[in-house]
């Protein structure tokens, strides 16, 4: 039987926004208020936001459960996969030794920890974001920090903080790619506008950074290096998001403010070498000296990674997995060598959910098939590289299989908890009171163009995904902006870069760093790091959508 959302159940779309905001502001008090654990803040939230569909939005008990469900296994997987093969990874290289000789070969281009950050935090960070995206860099340059010696929230705390600038271009330009196809507009039109509105974001992150780790006399002692890597990094994510599109800016960026960066440091280094922990440093750096072979064994794994994700993303590779089409009885194409990997399990009762419009521009049903992808999976090739460098690097296979298990057995309240938000996030979609939310600011008029990235914060935070937001309020923000008369690219862009700062306090990403560096059980400590930067940042972002949609609308392509 089919169900159709209602998007204002209470008559008053204020009062009924508020209603729907209620498991929002209930998740932020449990995490700053009561500092509950992440999976117990998470299991209230569901379960509010789940009456709440149920007896104020009129959804059916049967799809409102359905919809937790499917969120929660999608919690799983990908999601939840990726990060556990991420950490494997990480912990192989640890157990093989190899970590030092890595962490020793940043430490030998600076000692220097705020200029480390800058490096592993927000360069290789922004390169992981393009090739994986989904967790998998905050997971990885978290941990990679902690081993250099950072302490574990300050490390989880900036990285997701340092995730921001990329996060709109992240997984090969799949966020952008994917609300280009729902709102029916070249992806090439939307990312020059991100283009045009995330260098200043990019340029400022490196400088940031450092204000936190050392305040104003570290960023005066660094302003330098942060400037050759926000700087490079600005300038590259510009032309290439306006020139090639949005699946390269992350990777092209990350590439050249790594080299910059390195090559200016041969000629500069900060006068005063800045770290956290003096003891840890200087412990490690006993026995520096290590061979070209010995550093080049240490960064293999992290080569392979990149090489493995650039295969897995590409269509000849996803070709193999690509389901058989049939039309009219007739085999158009061939099934991929394989696609017996991949399964499919259908949820009718969510088949039902029809969204209406103005969400989307006509009635349609929302996502109800699961698909689940073993191979062509980016955990998986996470995994696999995890494998491959276990050889690589002689570690045992018993050694491997209980790190393995290590891995799981810290992992299972973060996995827990990344179900739960998932399954809030779903709920709140499949229900509408997300959407309820959006349609809410859109009633502020010409001051929407301020609200438009809070719109596209609001979905990260629900989601934890810009994809995910980007294809939940891309229709709202198109079809408001032809309602106000401002290009409607504008608000498509606003809403993509409006949440990459809202990626610093997704429950799923907080559950996601905490993992990565045994701060399991802390999420509330993380996300009250990030929560006051992550509401500035987007209402700078918010002033400056304004600025452009009324003061220099110029820059719009």
């Amino acid at each position: 039987m089919q169900w159709i959302q209602n998007y204002n159940p209470l008559g008053n779309l204020w009062l009924s926004a508020l209603v729907a905001s209620l498991p929002i502001i209930l998740f932020f008090i449990s995490l700053v208020v009561f500092k509950l654990k992440g999976h117990t803040a998470g299991l209230l939230t569901v379960a509010l936001s789940t009456l709440i569909a149920i007896f104020v939005y009129g959804m059916p008990i049967d799809k409102a459960l359905w919809s937790v469900f499917y969120g929660a296994i999608y919690g799983m997987w990908p999601i939840a996969w990726i990060i556990i093969a991420a950490i494997f990874l990480y912990k192989i290289t640890v157990k093989s030794g190899y970590f030092d000789i890595l962490r020793e070969s940043i430490i030998s281009i600076t000692p220097d920890q705020r200029v480390q950050v800058i490096l592993i935090g927000f360069c290789f960070g922004a390169f992981l974001e393009g090739a994986i995206g989904f967790g998998g860099p905050v997971a990885i340059t978290a941990a990679l920090l902690v081993g250099l010696g950072l302490r574990p929230l300050y490390a989880a705390g900036l990285c997701m903080i340092a995730n921001t600038a990329p996060v709109a271009f992240g997984a090969v330009g799949i966020p952008i790619i994917a609300m280009a196809k729902v709102v029916d507009m070249p992806a090439l039109q939307i990312s020059t506008m991100a283009g045009h509105m995330l260098p200043p974001l990019s340029l400022f992150i490196p400088f940031f950074l450092v204000y936190l780790m050392n305040g104003f006399k570290g960023v005066k002692e660094t302003w330098p290096v942060a400037l050759v890597a926000g700087g490079s990094f600005a300038i590259v994510q510009f032309i290439t998001a306006t020139k090639l599109g949005p699946e390269l800016p992350d990777i092209t960026s990350a590439i050249a403010s790594i080299f910059a960066v390195a090559v200016f440091l041969r000629f500069w280094q900060p006068k005063n070498i800045f770290k956290f922990d003096e003891k840890s440093n200087n412990e490690n750096s006993k026995n520096a000296n290590y061979s070209i072979g010995q550093i080049i064994m240490a960064w293999l794994p992290f080569v392979i990674l990149i090489i493995a994700i650039v295969i897995w993303t590409q269509d000849w590779f996803k070709a193999f997995f690509a389901p058989a089409i049939i039309k009219d009885g007739e085999v158009i194409k061939e099934a991929g060598f394989f696609a017996n990997s991949v399964f499919n399990f259908n949820f009718p009762s969510l088949a039902e959910i029809i969204q209406i419009p103005p969400v989307v521009s006509e009635n349609k049903a929302v996502k109800s098939v699961f698909e689940l992808s073993l191979i062509n999976s980016t955990g998986t090739s996470i995994f696999i590289v995890a494998l491959v460098t276990m050889v690589l690097l002689k570690v045992k296979v018993s050694t491997a299989i209980k790190t393995f298990g290590e891995t799981l057995n810290e992992m299972k309240f973060a996995i827990l908890t990344i179900g739960l938000v998932v399954g809030f996030a779903f709920i709140a979609n499949y229900s509408g009171s997300s959407a309820t939310l959006a349609l809410a600011l859109k009633q502020t008029g010409n001051a929407y163009a301020f609200f438009s990235p809070v719109v596209g914060w609001i979905g990260v935070f629900l989601t934890g995904s810009d994809t995910s937001s980007n294809l939940l309020f891309g229709t709202l923000q198109q079809l408001t902006a032809r309602q106000l008369g401002i290009p409607e690219v504008l608000f498509l862009a606003a809403n993509s870069v409006g949440g990459v700062v809202g990626k610093m306090i997704s429950p799923q990403s907080i559950a996601i760093a905490c993992a990565a560096v045994g701060l399991i059980g802390r999420e509330a400590e993380l996300f009250k790091f990030t929560v006051k930067y992550s509401i500035i940042f987007v209402i700078a972002i918010g002033i400056f959508t304004y600025a452009i949609a009324f003061w220099i609308p110029w820059i719009i392509p």
